[in-house]
């Protein structure tokens, strides 16, 4: 099988390990979420990665003038092994004028159910819930 993405971790003692990507810069991704963030963090940062990424994509596209684009993610896990999300909370701030405000939420519709290969990697049965509001 030829893969499509290759990363490695390097153990770095104790429960962290270093990231490496070809080379190209490094990440700490350690259990206690102390000296980097822990990888269940990570899983949650991918996703606001790829559907921001999505977005900002979608909105050039569709011709909105955007100023600023945060995203917020909140994850729900069982409380018994093994620990996965149950659900998980997308919150989307952006900065489009209001009259664009439908644009923007089609965009995070589109990232969400079509475009978003990191929340289509997911468990199907772990509930998505999105926000979107103006700043």
């Amino acid at each position: 099988m030829m893969a499509d993405v290759r990363v490695g971790l390097s153990w770095a003692g104790g429960l962290a390990f270093e990231s490496e990507r070809n080379g190209n810069g490094r990440l700490r991704i350690e259990s206690s979420g102390d000296g980097g963030p822990s990888p269940m963090e990570t899983l949650l940062f991918a996703a606001a990665g790829c559907s921001a990424i999505d977005v900002v994509d979608i909105l050039e596209k569709m011709r909105v003038p955007l100023s600023d684009l945060d995203v917020e993610v909140q994850g729900e896990r069982r409380p018994e092994p093994p620990r996965r999300y149950t659900r998980i909370r997308l919150v989307f701030r952006a900065g489009v004028a209001p009259e664009s405000e439908a644009k923007l939420r089609r965009a995070v519709e589109l990232s969400m159910k079509r475009y978003c290969s990191v929340v289509h990697s997911l468990r199907p049965d772990i509930e998505l819930i999105t926000e979107v509001t103006l700043v």
